[in-house]
């Protein structure tokens, strides 16, 4: 039976699965590849759950013509990854030296993604600062200077890959830097006002210089491109923010007003549980879109942090508004909303799974911060597309199984929870591309391979490919055939 018009994705929709460089590439120390905040930060006691580290991560950068034998197999017609600023300039300044094994492994693995007809779209920055930066001047805390290095970068791999990439992010959750990095200290470089967890750093400013960091280097790098690479390599660019829908608890004023003001100045935000860091994206974000598409910061998170946000000047507003092709879209969960709070970093609203009748929001994953609840997935999308008018790229969204790690991996294969996720997903997806006239254009899955899921370290598996770590064997899942199924 031919499938029917609402069950279709349009031509050029880009399908495929997603992962980051440090989480999969390992080699850590090869072909001149320099440090970054991860790799000396995951081996502190205490910073990974399960004690390990990104040294060999999935070996990819070893096995990386494996792994796009296996994207071929799957049939996938795009693959997300992120390059590694330290293995393209070690020290990751624009007076320092470019690494020209660096340059020559990726263009080798774009080659390799074009010659099996998959779309290379390439990340700049996942989080993996290199740390000759950090050690030079604060990175991320020193704008002037950060904002030229990301942008000398940029402008590297636009140069060397930019005739075969058409399609750019700049960072990846920009906000998971600021908050998690500069604010709770649980990712690297792990500054806090807590000094039991780190003996520098002061939570209520640098996330939101930090934040502001990032922004303008973002549209810098976005400057770059448009002015001198995108009029010969007609590629597009953009920005990937993460955030979940928010639905009031119960009926009451109070709560309504709540879930609204969350999507109004947080979309998402972030949260703490008992294990500071458990799942690499629990941590949801206030909104760091608005600057980018509207040309502010939300008026609730001028008034909440007053003085301590900082002020673009009118020169720096006009390179960050616009500065986004697309809305790069990261979205896992829906939230229920209450009214109340006092921490700053989850915009002063309460989150909860539970409905008023003690029933869940729906299947609870590995992540005490993830269920299973797809139609907030479409809801999302639909407000998304009616706020900024902009098309989307879904550039990742997942399940990770709860005990999956502990299953044999016979059993782990056949991944229902995570097939009854996507089924759910990708049925709101479809419905708000053709149902509701969402602009939807590309589905990134996370992610291609389980891996080293930051400060879960590798217990936590959100692939759609299960990989034995002590053998580095690649074993598709159930939710990977299904998900190809689905894009036919």
């Amino acid at each position: 039976m031919a499938a029917s018009p609402s069950s279709k994705l349009p031509n050029n929709f880009l399908w495929g699965f997603a992962t980051a460089s440090f989480q999969i590439e390992g080699s850590w120390d090869v072909d001149g590849r320099g440090k970054s905040i991860w790799d000396d930060f995951a081996k502190i006691p205490g910073k990974t759950l399960d004690g390990r580290n990104g040294d060999v991560a999935t070996d990819s950068y070893k096995r990386w013509r494996e792994d796009v034998a296996l994207l071929a197999d799957y049939g996938v017609k795009a693959y997300r990854f992120s390059i590694s600023w330290s293995r393209i300039i070690p020290l990751g300044g624009r007076n320092d030296p470019i690494n020209p094994l660096g340059i020559q492994h990726y263009n080798n693995f774009i080659d390799a993604l074009l010659e099996h007809g998959i779309t290379p779209f390439v990340t700049l920055y996942h989080w993996d600062l290199p740390q000759a930066l950090h050690d030079r001047y604060g990175g991320w805390l020193n704008k002037e200077e950060i904002i030229k290095d990301y942008a000398h970068y940029s402008r590297v791999c636009f140069e060397a890959f930019g005739d075969r990439v058409k399609h750019w992010l700049t960072l990846n959750e920009p906000w998971c830097v600021a908050i998690l990095g500069y604010g709770r200290g649980v990712f690297a470089p792990g500054r806090s006002s807590d000094r039991v967890r780190s003996p520098e750093g002061n939570s209520s400013t640098e996330p939101w210089i930090v934040g502001h960091s990032l922004i303008l280097a973002h549209a810098h790098a976005v400057k770059v491109y448009r002015e001198e690479f995108k009029p010969h390599q007609h590629g597009e660019i953009g920005i990937t923010l993460n955030g979940d829908w928010e639905m009031p608890y119960d009926d009451s004023p109070e709560n309504i007003e709540a879930a609204q003001h969350a999507l109004d100045v947080a979309i998402g935000v972030c949260r703490i549980l008992p294990y500071a860091a458990s799942c690499s994206s629990m941590f949801r974000r206030y909104r760091l879109m608005d600057p980018i598409y509207l040309g502010r910061y939300p008026a609730h998170m001028r008034e909440m942090l007053g003085d301590r946000l900082p002020e673009f000047t009118s020169e720096e507003l006009a390179v960050v508004k616009g500065s986004s092709d697309f809305y790069g879209m990261n979205t896992y969960t829906t939230n229920l909303a209450r009214a109340g709070g006092d921490d700053e970093f989850q915009g002063l609203v309460d989150y909860t799974f539970t409905r008023p009748d003690g029933t869940q929001l729906g299947p609870q994953a590995e992540c005490a911060w993830l269920q299973d609840y797809p139609n907030g997935f479409r809801q999302l999308l639909n407000y998304l597309w009616k706020r900024y008018k902009t098309p989307i790229f879904v550039t990742e969204n997942g399940f990770a199984v709860k005990g999956e790690n502990n299953l044999p991996i016979s059993e782990a294969v056949k991944d229902d929870a995570r097939v009854h996720y996507f089924r759910g997903t990708t049925a709101a997806l479809l419905a708000a591309i053709n149902e509701d006239g969402v602009d939807v254009r590309a589905y990134f899955p996370w992610s291609f391979l389980d891996n080293f899921e930051w400060a879960d370290g590798y217990k936590t598996r959100f692939g759609v490919t299960y990989v034995d770590y002590e053998t580095q064997k690649r074993y598709p899942k159930d939710s990977g055939k299904f998900l190809i199924n689905v894009s036919i």
